[in-house]
């Protein structure tokens, strides 16, 4: 019995030592979360719900690039893109702002509240058109030009843009890309297959290489520009479920530590 009751004092602090480290990790309390108890510029006592501000298990926009996503989001052409600045040095073609990025962006460029979504939580509130969660407590984002991006993104890192100035596609086998990049300044690419469908992803000094994880840094499958190929987005450098970043809390959602910039010489040859 004494043998017993020590295998379940262990396993109870093996536990509580596991959710203490999914606490201090995540969306709960950072500033993704905008319940009452989370850390997000403006939170609310309506619901207690973390994920419902961006994701629902029912009556998703099955049009939005990212899994069951709650909010309305922003016409791609409202946008004003980084090439428009004409970077002599700027040698990808970009395509209009989509995949993740507009998602992102639909709190983002602070166009409309950020509790508004399409389905409430509970019952009844469903509306494709989009509601606010609460009316009097969220409001738009603010903090204009950083977290509020606008919708001016020439000040920005370019986003919907090829990787490496274009030469990756669907068509190249699985593994290290061992073709041409149009702009030899970056490391190749790796891709893997999923569900028939292509994945791409550069791999950073964090984890296992050659098998895409969390932190390295993930491109996108588009095919805006005559064929399915790598685009960088902002899930490319952010992880918006991992607040607290290899350690480094001074900026957060990264998906490394940015220690001696080595999330931009990931995909940089710098």
């Amino acid at each position: 019995m004494k043998q017993m009751n020590f295998f379940w004092k262990v396993l109870l602090i093996s536990t509580l030592g596991l959710w203490s480290g999914f606490a201090t990790a995540g969306v709960v309390a950072s500033k993704h979360d905008l319940t009452a108890s989370g850390g997000g510029q403006a939170t609310t006592t309506v619901t207690d719900e973390v994920c419902v501000f961006c994701h629902t298990p029912h009556g998703s926009d099955t049009a939005a690039p990212v899994p069951l996503w709650n909010k309305v989001l922003g016409a791609p052409g409202s946008y004003t893109q980084y090439s428009t600045l004409q970077t002599p040095t700027f040698d990808s073609t970009e395509a209009p702002v989509g995949s993740v990025s507009l998602a992102c962006l639909s709190c983002h460029d602070g166009t409309q509240a950020m509790d508004v979504v399409i389905n409430l939580p509970g019952a009844g509130g469903y509306n494709p058109a989009g509601q606010e969660i609460d009316a009097t407590g969220i409001g738009q984002m603010v903090g204009s030009p950083v977290p509020m991006l606008g919708t001016d993104l020439t000040d920005d890192h370019p986003i919907s843009m090829q990787y490496g100035g274009g030469g990756a596609s669907a068509a190249d086998p699985d593994g290290t890309f061992a073709g041409t990049l149009g702009d030899p300044d970056f490391n190749a690419p790796e891709k893997a297959t999923v569900n028939g469908n292509p994945i791409w992803w550069v791999d950073s000094p964090v984890g296992t290489a050659a098998t895409r994880e969390k932190t390295d840094m993930i491109l996108y499958a588009r095919n805006d520009l005559g064929t399915v190929q790598p685009f960088v987005e902002c899930g490319s450098c952010h992880d918006p479920h991992n607040d607290q970043t290899q350690g480094q809390t001074s900026v957060q959602f990264l998906r490394i530590n940015n220690t001696a910039s080595q999330i931009c010489t990931a995909c940089h040859v710098k």
